[in-house]
This record gives C-alpha cells, sequence and structure tokens, in this order.
C-alpha cells in the first residue's frame, strides 16, 4: 500500500499535460483557450465582459456574476451593429433567461418569453427584464450594469 501511495504522484503528473508557457493564453472554462479579459471597470463605468469572436461564436455572451449581476449579452436581432444586454433573472421567479436564437429570451423554469428589448411576450412573469447598456470597443464586449 505504501508503495502505491508513493507513486501515485508521479503518475498523475505523468497523465496532466504540459504546463503552459508564457506565451500561452491562460484556459478558460469548458475547455476552450481565451485570452484572459481585464473586467475591472473603465471611469466609464464600462467592463469588458467578453470578446466579439466569443460573442459571434456562441451568440451570446453570459455571466452569472458579472459585476455582482446576471448579464446576458446578444446582438440586436434587428441591427447587428447594436448589443442588447439583459438581467439574466426572470422577474417571475428567478430562473436564469436563455437566449433563443430567433430572437427571444426564453424561461425554462415556467415559460415565460422576453421580447428582445426585454418585454414580455409570455407570462407568466408580467414585468420586463431589466436592462444595461452594452457596446462593442475594438475586439471587446462592454457592459455597464450601474
Amino acid at each position: 500500500v505504501g508503495m502505491l501511495a508513493t507513486s501515485l504522484p508521479v503518475t498523475l503528473a505523468a497523465c496532466q499535460s504540459e504546463p503552459p508557457t508564457a506565451d500561452a493564453p491562460p484556459t478558460t472554462g469548458g475547455g476552450t483557450d481565451a485570452p484572459a479579459i481585464d473586467d475591472t471597470p473603465r471611469e466609464d463605468g464600462f467592463a469588458a465582459i467578453g470578446t466579439v469572436a466569443q460573442l459571434d461564436e456562441a451568440g451570446f455572451i453570459s455571466d452569472k456574476t458579472f459585476q455582482g449581476e446576471q448579464v446576458l449579452v446578444v446582438r440586436d436581432p434587428a441591427n447587428a451593429d447594436s448589443l442588447i444586454a439583459v438581467n439574466s433573472l426572470c422577474t417571475h421567479q428567478g430562473c436564469s433567461v436563455d437566449w433563443e436564437g430567433g430572437g427571444d429570451f426564453t424561461c425554462a423554469c415556467h415559460g415565460s418569453a422576453f421580447a428582445p428589448d426585454g418585454s414580455v411576450k409570455a407570462g407568466p412573469a408580467t414585468d420586463p427584464l431589466g436592462k444595461f447598456t452594452a457596446q462593442i470597443d475594438g475586439d471587446l464586449v462592454l457592459v455597464k450594469v450601474s
């Protein structure tokens, strides 16, 4: 048993991938390589939530802990140069809403649907989603939550 216990660290080390080099970007959850993003709020109150490439690849950017808020950012279906950022908590009972590529935010818990502007399309929710200001600056997607 002692011999087995002493060989375990060597075995685990052999199974791990090589450590990142100084030139390699850090990895993020999900196993995708992505550069680290400084999400410190700027003087104007905007902070980076992700990159334009991430937004375009997934169709949305979602962060449940961004600046103390649950934020979901999508391109405006009516104008692809504009962004829409909403509080992703359903106003019915606080479940998370998801972006449906067709242009609605939906709540899987109770079926509420919200238009891209956050207004209620179908209940049981009666109040619209909270909105944030979002913009693109270079290759970053920025959101202002306050």
